[in-house]
């Protein structure tokens, strides 16, 4: 258990040392909670830190169920068993997608503001973080949308993550570090004793510090 984000970056980062004072390295949290845990590690590592907005896509009429998920640059991943299951048609999908793809964008702005475009990743290390992974569709979309960038190397790095998950990841991302992987996995949730919601502002606080 970890007490809370903040905590649970400061333990991640002692996991990722080996990058701790390279000029090439960029730290992205994935908004809300992860941006808690990555100001942490970026904090550590001395790294700028920026964010990487994906949204998840939710089944119509069941949106707290995903089917996928969005990112920059058009980056897509969709999960074929739950569209399948639910009979998602072309037409479904690229309606959730336009949806979340324009609050991408509201929230990209929202965090950023219009002055401050979003860090480069040429040839740099990009150390992608999140508060935890269920099926990882999000980072999943994150660690595409970051290939745009052309970054010498991705790593993936959460304070928990399902096994299976990880194993996914592996397959996409140069690096994946977990501190906790358990074979037995619920909720992200259950691995904090504070795991309340993050909020932009807090998210936009954290950003104007780091960046």
């Amino acid at each position: 258990m970890f007490a809370d984000r903040a905590s649970a970056g400061q333990t991640l980062a002692t996991q990722l040392s080996q990058y701790a004072g390279l000029d090439d390295v960029v730290v992205l949290g994935l908004p809300r909670g992860g941006v808690v845990v990555a100001a942490e590690v970026a904090t550590a590592l001395g790294a700028p830190l920026d964010v990487c907005v994906v949204r998840k896509l939710g089944v119509p009429g069941r949106e707290e169920l995903a089917f996928g998920a969005v990112g920059d640059g058009g980056a897509l991943v969709l999960n074929t068993e739950v569209v399948h299951a639910f009979r998602l048609t072309d037409d479904d999908i690229q309606g959730v997608v336009r949806r979340e793809t324009v609050e991408l964008r509201r929230r990209e702005l929202a965090y950023r503001g219009e002055s401050a475009p979003p860090i480069s990743l040429t040839g740099s290390t990009a150390i992608l973080v999140d508060d935890g992974l269920a099926t990882g569709a999000s980072m999943r979309a994150a660690v595409q949308a970051v290939q745009t960038a052309n970054p010498a190397r991705i790593v993936v790095a959460v304070p928990v993550a399902a096994a299976a998950t990880c194993a996914l990841l592996k397959q996409v991302a140069d690096e994946v570090v977990s501190v906790e992987t358990p074979t037995s996995f619920i909720a992200v949730g259950q691995w904090y004793l504070d795991f309340r919601q993050t909020t932009d502002n807090e998210v936009r606080d954290l950003l104007s510090v780091r960046r």
